[in-house]
């Protein structure tokens, strides 16, 4: 070969290896949101939260990580396909809120790794072995909200009539929470008038049976349809003079009178932390489902002078935050 043909060649050859080098890095990887909800303005601290999470590891949407999200809509009958759905896209791991969602994309994919925020037990669920060793590619938070529904029935008689009659909202498509909750009503002897919504058309039926009932007061259960609907389920409460308990601070914030229960940013940051994990290489079976173990109180004082409820003072000073 001549001198200037093999000088000629080298300088091609070098010209492709940068190219060749990019081609063999790493895809960055994707996380893949299911939400039986709709986007929400109102909810942009708890996304925020979870991209926390993922930064304080080294991962930042957008830069390093991708998020790809599917929203339901309200309607429990969409998962199923939207989980399909994110697993052909073959996400590095599926991010999902809620005893249904989760139960959707367990059934979607046994092998791409899934963190939960859930309202139930895991291991009831079967979604995990045991919280310690989760065994499986689920792993994620649990609020056991059964237990929470307790504590809430407890705060909510202390403002009410001693017989009054308590009514519960829940979403019939949560099936396994609506079991639960009824547990811990028998287990208290106190009976619940249930009343079912699965979309945000039943919300006004639900509200009519319940003042038929003439229940004292209305437990909101804690659901992904309620959540996404807070400001219609708060202006039915107020039209209808029904004091409501929720278990997030999100209902409170716009007008309802009082919550109990973890702090959803706070679950969701570490939502995010333990999806940094995995995509650092962690296996879901070996981390740990972790649980809630603070609890704030929240009353809204407006509301409750709305309604005509006097709040004691004893009551007011156990509250972590008052709404003035």
């Amino acid at each position: 070969m001549r001198r200037r043909e093999f000088i000629a060649l080298l300088g091609g050859t070098a010209a492709t290896w940068p190219l060749a080098a990019h081609a063999q890095q790493p895809a960055v990887p994707m996380i893949g949101v299911l939400s039986a909800g709709s986007p929400d303005p109102g909810l942009t601290d708890i996304e925020a939260a979870f991209e926390r999470g993922l930064a304080e590891k080294g991962y930042v949407a957008g830069r390093n990580v991708t998020i790809e999200r599917r929203w339901a809509g309200g309607n429990y009958d969409r998962l199923p396909p939207l989980a399909q759905e994110l697993v052909r896209l073959n996400p590095a791991l599926i991010r999902v809120g809620g005893n249904v969602v989760a139960l959707a994309a367990r059934r979607a994919t046994t092998t791409i790794p899934i963190v939960f925020n859930i309202a139930s037990d895991p291991v009831k669920l079967g979604l995990a072995k045991s919280f310690a060793h989760p065994g499986g590619n689920a792993t994620g938070i649990s609020i056991l909200t059964a237990t929470l529904t307790l504590k809430r029935l407890e705060l909510i008689r202390e403002l009410l009539p001693q017989n009054a009659t308590l009514g519960f909202l829940v979403n019939p498509d949560n099936q396994d929470l609506l079991l639960e909750i009824e547990d811990v009503a028998r287990s208290t002897g106190q009976s619940l008038e249930v009343a079912k919504a699965r979309n945000p058309a039943d919300l006004e039926p639900a509200f009519a049976r319940l003042v038929r009932a003439q229940v004292g007061a209305v437990l909101v259960s804690n659901d992904a349809l309620f959540l996404s609907q807070r400001v219609q389920l708060i202006a039915l409460a107020k039209r209808h003079s029904l004091p409501a308990t929720y278990e997030f601070r999100e209902f409170p914030a716009v007008g309802g009178l009082m919550s109990y229960g973890p702090s959803l940013p706070e679950t969701l940051k570490k939502v995010g932390t333990y999806a940094a994990l995995i995509l650092k290489g962690a296996q879901p079976s070996d981390l740990p489902i972790q649980q809630p173990t603070a609890f704030e109180l929240v009353i809204n004082l407006a509301t409750a002078r709305s309604l005509g409820i006097t709040i004691p003072p004893s009551f007011l000073l156990r509250a972590d935050e008052v709404i003035e």
